[in-house]
């Protein structure tokens, strides 16, 4: 790979100082608004990415740029050896719209994702006396890229390379109950599920098996972990995925939607878990900043006031019909579901040249492995939007699906 010196500044392969830890577009995105994306050429995109799930709200929300601005006027960063105000009503805007009592603030889902790890094992450890540290998580799941929370990936692409591996992690096929049931032993401490497999295919729990989970979880006295990161903050139609089942997960973790595009992270968690998270058991310098309160708080006014999970759920009502239109009678297409704006249309074949070729013609989508087209708009999305997005997409596909059947 080679530096092109007409690629307005996009550098590849040994000629870029970065590690080359991404397969990236040959696109330089320079300036977003609402559903809009601009490259440093002029090319104009619909995004249907939203940055993976983050900027939920649009590309630059309007009271979150300017809370955001007003902060940078008064205060970066103190340590959390400090109060920090901003920090206090963040915390208390997700415990007032929650079923959670207690919350942490990080950077990232990641993050989020170790701190539940973390507080799941302390708890069983220190609270309860026992040594139980195993958590059970799902096959296709995707939890992170640590060492543990890749770990607790049910995805062994993303484990490669990375022995030896932590132990106390152990995956079974999601919905295989038996499985699960015999996965669960002394030494287990909790499940940690995610209510839509994002990553894995776009494949929404089934209502009846999360219920087996919640009874499991009772009868053996293990914890419930939901990683919300990429199903949090209105993108599945609620403020978190899990209040569709009628759950109360004991930790839930989020990030993405949270910042609105600025990285942060939190886990949530019920009031009998504030024994585990005593002062020094666990931290992290810039989780919860007066700038990163500033966003959260925001972010969450925005989605209250505006009752943007509703408008989640009327869009995606709106998407999903019209995608049934257009492409329910396509034999390339296997399945459309998902929850929300969490949607992923399952093909036939690879899709990765779809996904290019939309680029081409302003939409930007990505996948969810290798036969899953995933859509994943801002929550505000008009419905001309919609219109465009799926009028290009169905082109490309009955496209795609008549060369291959040619």
């Amino acid at each position: 790979m080679t530096t092109d010196p007409q690629a307005n500044g996009i550098v590849t392969g040994n000629d870029s100082s970065l590690f080359q830890t991404y397969a990236r577009y040959p696109i330089a995105l320079v300036k977003g608004e609402g559903s809009w994306l601009w490259d440093d050429k002029g090319n104009q995109y619909l995004d249907f990415m939203a940055g993976l799930a983050v900027t939920n709200l649009g590309h630059a929300p309007v009271k979150v740029k300017e809370k955001l601005k007003a902060q940078l006027d008064e205060l970066w960063h103190v340590s959390n050896l400090f109060h920090i105000p901003g920090q206090e009503k963040a915390a208390a805007l997700l415990t007032a719209n929650t079923c959670a009592d207690a919350v942490f603030f990080c950077n990232s889902g990641a993050e989020a994702n170790e701190a539940a790890i973390k507080l799941a094992r302390r708890y069983h450890q220190k609270v309860k006396g026992t040594d139980s540290y195993e958590v059970i998580t799902f096959t296709q799941s995707f939890h992170g890229r640590t060492l543990a929370t890749l770990t607790a990936t049910g995805q062994d692409k993303v484990k490669e390379g990375f022995l030896p591996l932590p132990a106390g992690f152990l995956s079974v096929p999601l919905h295989d109950l038996p499985a699960l049931e015999a996965a669960i032993g002394n030494k287990t401490a909790a499940i940690m599920i995610e209510m839509v497999q994002a990553e894995g295919g776009v494949h929404p729990v089934e209502p009846d098996f999360i219920q087996a989970v919640v009874a499991l979880c009772k009868k053996h006295g293990l914890l419930l972990i939901v990683d919300e990161v990429q199903t949090g903050m209105g993108r599945t139609g609620k403020l978190f995925a899990h209040e569709h089942y009628g759950i109360e997960p004991d930790i839930f973790t989020v990030a993405k939607g949270l910042g609105s595009g600025f990285p942060v992270g939190a886990m949530l968690g019920k009031a009998y878990l504030r024994d585990a998270f005593t002062a020094g058991s666990h931290a992290t310098t810039f989780g919860g900043t007066p700038i990163a309160s500033a966003v959260i708080q925001a972010t969450i006014e925005t989605m209250i006031e505006d009752n943007v999970p509703q408008r989640a759920a009327d869009a995606a009502e709106y998407l999903m019909a019209k995608l049934d239109e257009a492409l329910g009678s396509n034999p390339f297409v296997k399945a459309i579901r998902g929850k929300g704006l969490l949607i992923g249309i399952e093909c036939a074949e690879p899709v990765g040249d779809i996904v290019v070729k939309g680029q081409s013609r302003g939409l930007l989508f990505v996948t969810a492995g290798p036969n899953v087209i995933r859509l994943l708009p801002n929550l505000y999305v008009s419905k001309p939007e919609i219109d465009q997005a799926v009028s290009i997409l169905a082109e490309l596909i009955h496209e795609f699906s008549a060369i291959k059947q040619g």
